[in-house]
């Protein structure tokens, strides 16, 4: 199963977020659900870089991803970034509703 955690702060914004484990839909190569999944994140976190100039602090590993929002110059959470991120989970909760046995999204408030 893949584990989405989204980590936000009281106010809302996203913080950081989280993906680990692979769906097992399907064989390695023809799992529409992780490459779906993979394919929101990954896009969420290049968009931001490509759209914002911030560049989101993250790690990927085979089965693992993990980013944190960027801040802008005043250190508050960039409204753009927060925006795309907001896109993200729009489209993860999509491929959750529709394969739940393979997704779980976690919010949690820091």
């Amino acid at each position: 199963m893949i584990t989405i955690t989204i980590e936000r702060s009281e106010a809302g914004r996203i913080r950081r977020f989280s993906v680990s484990g692979h769906a097992k839909y399907k064989d390695s190569g023809r799992d529409i659900v992780c490459a779906g999944v993979s394919a929101v994140t990954v896009g969420a976190v290049n968009a931001i870089e490509k759209l914002t100039g911030l560049v989101p602090e993250a790690e990927m590993r085979g089965g693992w991803l993990t980013a944190e929002a960027p801040l802008n110059e005043d250190g508050n959470f960039e409204e753009q970034a927060q925006l795309l991120l907001e896109g993200m989970v729009a489209a993860l909760e999509s491929i959750a509703d529709e394969y739940t046995k393979y997704v779980q999204i976690k919010e949690i408030f820091t």
